[in-house]
């Protein structure tokens, strides 16, 4: 490939460098939101996704008629994504921060026995060879995930702000790769 060539084909890409700028500076100013107003947002936050899962249950409900394979998977995930994406903007509804409180405490549940499974998984590839680093960062992913499975309304509670400053911290990320595309 020539370099005229390289050119023309990064030459879109850097033209919408824009984009990351702006979903970097939204999510600096959600990340801002979640530390400020932690709970206004969370509620927010917890019915959008519920709305997210209702309307993307229905998509693939669609799907399944348009495009048939796997039209088991598509027509489960649909009803689930309808039934749950109801519950959660129901209760958030209802008792916003009850409902916020438990979305939140299912996510750290997800999170903590995500942890304690790959936990596991990096024991067994350091007895594999994979070095006594890798084992103990499996000890400690499998503390920390049975910390959250142990404990995961008082987990929950600080969710706000661990979502405020990771989206912080990955907004300031865009905006930087934003420029740097533009600068390319």
């Amino acid at each position: 490939m020539s370099d005229d060539t390289a050119v023309a084909v990064g030459a879109p890409e850097r033209s919408l460098w824009w984009i990351p700028l702006v979903q970097g500076i939204l999510t600096i100013v959600l990340g801002l939101l979640f530390l400020t107003n932690p709970a206004a947002t969370s509620v927010t936050f917890a019915f959008i996704i519920g709305m997210w899962w209702f309307v993307r249950g229905i998509i693939d409900l669609v799907l399944m008629f348009v495009d048939h394979t796997m039209w088991g998977l598509k027509l489960f995930m649909g009803v689930l994504g309808i039934i749950a994406g109801w519950i959660v903007m129901s209760v958030v509804m209802d008792t916003p921060l009850l409902g916020t409180l438990g979305l939140a405490t299912a996510y750290v549940w997800v999170l903590g026995i995500m942890g304690i499974v790959m936990g596991v998984v990096d024991i067994v590839q350091a007895f594999k060879g994979a070095g006594w680093g890798r084992g103990l960062l499996g000890v400690l992913m499998i503390i920390l995930g049975g910390w959250l499975v142990a404990n995961p309304v008082g987990s929950a509670i600080y969710l706000p702000w661990v979502f405020g400053v990771l989206m912080i911290v990955f907004g300031i990320m865009a905006v930087a790769a934003a420029f740097q595309l533009k600068k390319a």
